[in-house]
């Protein structure tokens, strides 16, 4: 009994951390970006993230996996989940607060639904997601504000490209996780550490293939760079997954995935805290609408009892 208990504790300590680490990581992306590029950004994340895992791997004696087949399966997951939203995010981040960024990081969950509806053939779209797409649609609408980009005194004019930069990030994530899905999951059999090591160090692999070739600028490390990049390294794109994992196999997927609704939270907190962000009433606003568009998808949220003929 003492040891459940204890259990549950670590359980609830990790989804706390959880929730912190991804939560404030557009604050560290916004601080890093006043002196570095994009591009070298993600290139310095995911060398962190991939030798924080790989070390993970080498202490718990885990080993990489053989199959030609997978590493090109998690090649496609490493573009799609760290290289293509990761770039997104940092790009849009030199335009828009750091809430703005985490509260579109939010869709992600309804992204990833609208996508496997389109790739894989047995998801169905019954009432509640056909109600709750709907609902999240008029949510993100709400938090793209069409109406402030006719507006010269808000700040927020002119950054509509950097706005669905966002959007096309969460898209990514959801590509990624259909992709895992429909090709990974359940057909390997490797723990989810050893498949995140690899694909983040695919990834990081990539960045250092292309990013010479898209960014030469000379960049400079100061103390506040070097904190945000090892921070968003060893802990956004490294332990993070191993958090993640556990608190999965402990609660379960669906109470483990509402760190996806607390983490904007945090992100719109430390934004007006720490960078003074202006936060206008629709951002929170469209947020809550969009989180529970997604609850009803995944039956979080229902709107009508149970019964047998549920899926």
């Amino acid at each position: 009994m003492r040891r459940y208990s204890r259990q549950k504790q670590l359980t609830a300590l990790w989804f706390i951390l959880l929730s912190i680490t991804w939560g404030s990581s557009f604050l560290f992306i916004k601080l890093a970006l006043e002196e570095i590029s994009p591009a070298y950004l993600v290139l310095l994340r995911l060398s962190f993230g991939a030798i924080t895992l790989m070390a993970i791997l080498l202490i718990t004696r885990r080993r990489l996996p053989r199959e030609p087949k997978l590493y090109l399966h998690l090649a496609v997951v490493g573009i799609f989940l760290c290289v293509l939203p990761l770039l997104l995010f940092a790009w849009a981040g030199q335009f828009i607060p750091s809430g703005l960024s985490a509260i579109y990081n939010a869709t992600t969950p309804l992204m990833t639904l609208l996508i496997g509806l389109a790739i894989i053939p047995n998801e169905k779209l019954n009432g509640s997601r056909l109600i709750g797409i709907f609902i999240g649609g008029i949510g993100i609408l709400t938090v793209l504000g069409p109406w402030q980009f006719f507006d010269s005194a808000n700040p927020i004019q002119g950054t509509g490209f950097a706005q669905i930069a966002c959007l096309l990030g969460t898209a990514s994530y959801g590509i990624a996780f259909t992709w895992m899905r429909r090709f990974v999951s359940g057909k390997f059999q490797y723990d989810s550490p050893t498949l995140a090591a690899v694909q983040v160090g695919l990834a990081a692999l990539l960045m250092v293939a292309f990013v010479p070739f898209i960014d030469i600028n000379v960049i400079a490390f100061s103390p506040l760079v070097i904190v945000s990049v090892l921070i968003l390294g060893i802990f956004g794109s490294g332990i993070a997954y191993i958090w993640n994992t556990r608190i999965v196999n402990s609660w379960g997927a669906a109470p483990a995935s509402t760190v996806t609704y607390l983490s904007p939270l945090i992100g719109v907190i430390l934004g007006v805290v720490v960078l003074n962000e202006d936060v206008s009433w629709n951002q929170p606003v469209g947020g809550v609408i969009t989180v529970l568009g997604i609850l009803i998808t995944q039956k979080v949220v229902r709107l009508r009892p149970p019964s047998d003929k549920d899926d």
